[in-house]
């Protein structure tokens, strides 16, 4: 036997793997560590267990955002919303504030009231004092009268969650009788605001009326002119000239909203 055949003899035989290649790494026997430096193998499940193939992690439910889209908050409509408040809308005879202060409170997404004071005044049948006899001891009771009732029922719808906007010529030089006894009778949270068309609109607004509630063009343009002391008093005012029912009452909503929404309310 030559060298070569010596040197075949006394070599063992290549290891044959059932696929006829190269074995792969020697793998540690039962109870044997791994040699330093080779990697740990993995489990691997046998062929009786995975069927032949080896099972792959569940699949994730798809996210309810797919497009990575992160949702906002609802927006919130401008304005006041479903706060509860007691507002004083102040104006000349002609500034529409009975048909504003009505839309307002029918609009308003929560109950609201609207107390007239012209209303409650005519509930005197006899012995009505007429503003169109001008203005004496007789007509001032009759609107004290007239103020502490509105204010009665003002806190009453407040105190059972009702808001409720009233409506008054009240002027500014008269502020003990006026704007000081309005917040006496309803509260220190009563919301005054002023609503001043020019003088042109309030007289062609004036001729329309009918009844007691119709005044002399003389009286219109005094009253308004004394309604111009508002100007510097720090109340918020609503030049309401070129806008119609909705547009002033969204104006008064967007006025208010802005009001209780300072840091001083």
């Amino acid at each position: 036997m030559g060298a070569a055949g010596a040197a075949a003899a006394g070599a063992p035989a290549a290891a044959h793997t059932p696929g006829g290649g190269w074995p792969g790494p020697a793998q540690p026997q039962p109870g044997q560590s791994t040699p330093p430096g080779h990697p740990t193998p993995p489990d691997r499940p046998s062929a009786h267990e995975s069927g032949g193939y080896v099972p792959l992690p569940p699949a994730q439910p798809p996210s309810p955002e797919p497009t990575g889209h992160i949702p906002l908050p609802p927006a919130v409509a401008p304005g006041t919303g479903a706060a509860t408040l007691a507002v004083l809308l102040i104006g000349p005879a002609g500034a529409g504030k009975t048909t504003v202060a009505r839309h307002w409170a029918a609009t308003r997404p929560v109950p609201t009231a609207h107390v007239s004071l012209d209303d409650v005044r005519e509930w005197v049948c006899s012995g009505f004092a007429d503003p169109q006899a001008g203005w004496n001891d007789h007509s001032e009771a009759q609107y004290r009268l007239a103020r502490r009732t509105c204010g009665f029922a003002a806190r009453n719808f407040l105190a059972n969650g009702i808001s409720c906007i009233l409506d008054d010529a009240v002027f500014p030089d008269r502020p003990v009788v006026g704007l000081g006894g309005w917040k006496r009778h309803v509260g220190p949270a009563l919301l005054p605001v002023v609503l001043l068309p020019g003088l042109e609109v309030v007289l062609e607004r004036n001729a329309a009326r009918s009844g007691n509630r119709r005044l002399s063009d003389e009286e219109v343009a005094r009253i308004h002119g004394r309604m111009a002391g508002w100007y510097g008093s720090g109340l918020p005012i609503i030049d309401n000239s070129q806008l119609d029912v909705e547009g002033t009452a969204r104006a008064l909503d967007e006025t208010l909203a802005r009001v209780i929404g300072s840091p001083t309310y």
